[in-house]
C-alpha cells in the first residue's frame, strides 16, 4: 500500500514515526512533502527508503490513502494543487478538525475521511477520533480502521462531536500534564522533595490510573471511592480539590468551542472566496 503525507510538522512527523515504528507502513511506501524540506529529509534519514516529495501533487499521485497534516489556513493551496491529480479510488485523510468532510468531497474527486490522533498515538495508546465521509466502502472502512488499530484505539464520532471529543483525547494530554505538574510541584514546595523524584512518582501514578481505568474495569467514581475513605485524608483533600476546580473543565469546553467555531469560519472563508 503506498501512502503519501502531505505536512511534517508535529503532528505529521509523529504519525509518520508511529505508523513506521509500528510496522503498519513500509518507508519505502511512503512519500512526504513539505513546504520545509528539511523535515522531510530527516524522516528520510531516520527511515531509510522514506522518499521526500518535490510537491504535494507528487506525494498524492499513486497514494493508496493521502494525509493531509496541514493548518486550517493551508488548505485552500494544498486542496488546489492535489484536485487535479487524484483519482476517485484513493483515500485523503484529513487530520485537521476545522475541515469539514463535506467541504472535502466538495472539493476533491477521491474518497475522504477525518481522523483526529492524539500526541499518545506515539506509544501506541490512546484514542484517534474516526469520522467517515460518504464515498468510503466498508472494505475501505476495515483498512483504515485496522491501520489506526496499529496505534491507537480507533473511535467512530458524528462529525459535530469532534470538537468536544478532541478535547478529551488530543488537547487532554496538555491539560493533564498540567495538572500533574503543578501536583507534582506543590510536593517539592511543601515536603523538600527533588523535582525529578516528585515528577517520576507523579507519572507513575497517571499511569497506574489510566491502567486501572482501561484494563480493570474501574470508573472514574469507584477509583475516588475506593481511595478516599470517609473521613479520611484523602477525602478531606479530595472536597478541597473540587472546591478549587468546580467550573474549571466547562469553561475549557467553552473556550475550545468558541475557537473551534472561529476556525471553521475562517476555513469556509478561505474555501469559498
Amino acid at each position: 500500500m503506498k501512502v503519501g503525507f502531505i505536512g511534517a510538522g508535529s503532528m505529521g512527523s509523529l504519525l509518520v514515526g508511529a505508523f513506521l515504528e509500528a510496522g503498519a507502513m513500509r518507508p519505502e511506501n511512503v512519500t512526504v512533502a513539505t513546504r520545509t524540506r528539511s523535515k522531510a529529509e530527516a524522516l528520510a534519514q531516520r527511515f531509510p527508503g522514506l522518499r521526500p516529495a518535490s510537491s504535494n501533487a507528487e506525494a498524492a499521485i499513486g497514494a493508496d490513502l493521502l494525509f493531509l497534516c496541514v493548518k486550517p489556513s493551508d488548505f485552500r493551496s494544498v486542496l488546489s494543487d492535489i484536485a487535479p491529480v487524484l483519482l476517485p479510488g484513493q483515500i485523503a485523510i484529513s487530520i485537521t478538525s476545522p475541515v469539514m468532510l463535506e467541504q472535502l468531497e466538495e472539493r476533491l474527486p477521491c474518497k475522504v475521511a477525518k481522523i483526529v490522533p492524539s500526541i499518545v498515538n506515539a506509544t501506541g495508546s490512546g484514542a484517534s477520533l474516526v469520522m467517515w465521509g460518504t464515498r468510503l466502502t466498508p472494505e475501505d472502512r476495515a483498512i483504515v480502521t485496522e491501520l489506526f488499530s496499529a496505534i491507537s484505539r480507533p473511535i467512530e464520532i458524528r462529525e459535530r462531536e469532534v470538537r468536544a471529543a478532541s478535547d478529551l483525547s488530543s488537547c487532554g494530554p496538555a491539560f493533564f500534564a498540567y495538572l500533574l505538574g503543578e501536583f507534582a510541584e506543590a510536593a517539592v514546595r511543601h515536603a523538600g522533595m527533588s523535582p525529578e523524584t516528585a515528577s517520576c512518582m507523579a507519572a507513575e501514578m497517571l499511569l497506574g490510573t489510566a491502567r486501572l481505568l482501561t484494563e480493570h474495569g474501574f470508573t472514574t467514581q469507584q477509583l475516588q471511592e475506593r481511595v478516599s475513605v470517609p473521613g479520611g485524608i484523602t477525602a478531606a483533600a479530595l472536597e478541597t480539590l473540587r472546591n478549587a476546580t468546580a467550573g474549571a473543565f466547562p469553561a475549557v469546553f467553552q473556550v475550545t468551542h468558541e475557537k473551534f467555531r472561529e476556525d471553521a469560519e475562517k476555513v469556509r472563508e478561505a474555501l469559498e472566496n
